[in-house]
């Protein structure tokens, strides 16, 4: 089988970098760029409250951050900003604008931003739209949290029709207009590639998966049930399920509340996932290292690992 390719989990890693030195994170992807890695992703928050921590803080800082166990002073740069400064940095670097909280944006805005990116990084521009967890960053905002979902659906057909030549109008419960142009439209023609993911495979998510989507980045790691109905949903709409990218991730287990984890132990999923068919893995290099000068290595580490792990 295939080495998979590797995206780069470049947000969270403040444990090897400063928040405040963004130019490094730019050196972290150019070097990953530069060790073979197909990709980096950024997540994002535009404020955390204080129930951002209400199930617990993460025991060990190098963990991920997942929904309710951040400190409210998490920091969270702006993914679109900071990709673009990655673009100019890169080549041929895969840029996944992940966990993009659409609802929090008006959607002609949100494909003004995504696009423009898009053309800036000759169509290497990846977006997971999501609705994301936290009802207190909703109320911020002004965005009805319980209609979340709702407003997403519509924001995907408005993207759709802007990322396309226009002029184009919408009339949905949430936006309305009429008659507008969008330009310079994106580099691909239909837009940025979307992915979407989420913890179970409910059916919002596979309905935006089939209608839209180009990869499966769950959250955790899917039943065989929830991969099942991917595939009957992309076969039942005419798709062929090969062509969906299967994003899985390798996760560290912690010995203390500071220490990195074993990176080997963390590799021995891999051969399982790629046997269910996930084509991309990614990891977090602060699980595994102390100091941002040697991410590079451990790039070329993994990618050596997974060659030989995967035949």
């Amino acid at each position: 089988m295939p080495a998979p390719r590797l995206l780069l989990v470049l947000s969270e890693n403040w444990t090897i970098t400063s928040a405040r030195d963004l130019p490094g994170l730019v050196r972290i992807a150019a070097e990953a760029e530069q060790a073979g890695v197909d990709a980096v992703m950024l997540s994002e928050h535009v404020v955390l409250g204080p129930a951002a921590g209400s199930d617990g803080v993460m025991t060990n800082p190098r963990d991920y951050a997942m929904p309710g166990n951040q400190e409210p002073d998490m920091p969270w740069p702006s993914s679109i900003v900071l990709l673009s400064a990655i673009a100019q940095a890169t080549e041929r670097l895969r840029l996944v604008a992940g966990a993009i909280i659409a609802p929090l944006r008006h959607p002609l805005l949100l494909a003004r931003e995504l696009g423009t990116l898009d053309l800036l990084s000759q169509g290497r521009l990846v977006v997971i739209p999501t609705v994301s967890w936290h009802e207190e960053e909703y109320a911020a905002l002004g965005v009805p949290f319980g209609q979340r979902g709702a407003i997403l659906d519509e924001q995907l057909e408005v993207l759709e029709r802007a990322w396309a030549p226009g002029p184009f109008s919408y009339a949905g419960r949430f936006f309305r207009f009429d008659d507008v142009w969008m330009e310079p439209r994106a580099f691909r023609p239909d837009g940025p590639v979307l992915w979407f993911g989420g913890q179970r495979m409910h059916p919002p998510l596979l309905r935006r998966l089939v209608r839209y989507g180009q990869g499966f980045n769950p959250l955790g790691r899917p039943s065989d049930d929830d991969l099942a109905r991917l595939r009957r949903g992309l076969l039942d709409a005419g798709r062929d399920p090969s062509q969906m990218e299967m994003v899985g991730g390798i996760r560290g287990t912690f010995p203390d509340p500071v220490g990195p984890a074993d990176l080997d132990a963390a590799l021995e999923s891999v051969p399982e996932q790629v046997q269910r068919g996930f084509t991309t893995i990614c990891f977090k290099p602060s699980m595994y290292i102390d100091d941002a000068r040697e991410v590079g290595a451990l790039c070329r580490t993994i990618a050596a690992k997974l060659g030989a792990l995967t035949g």
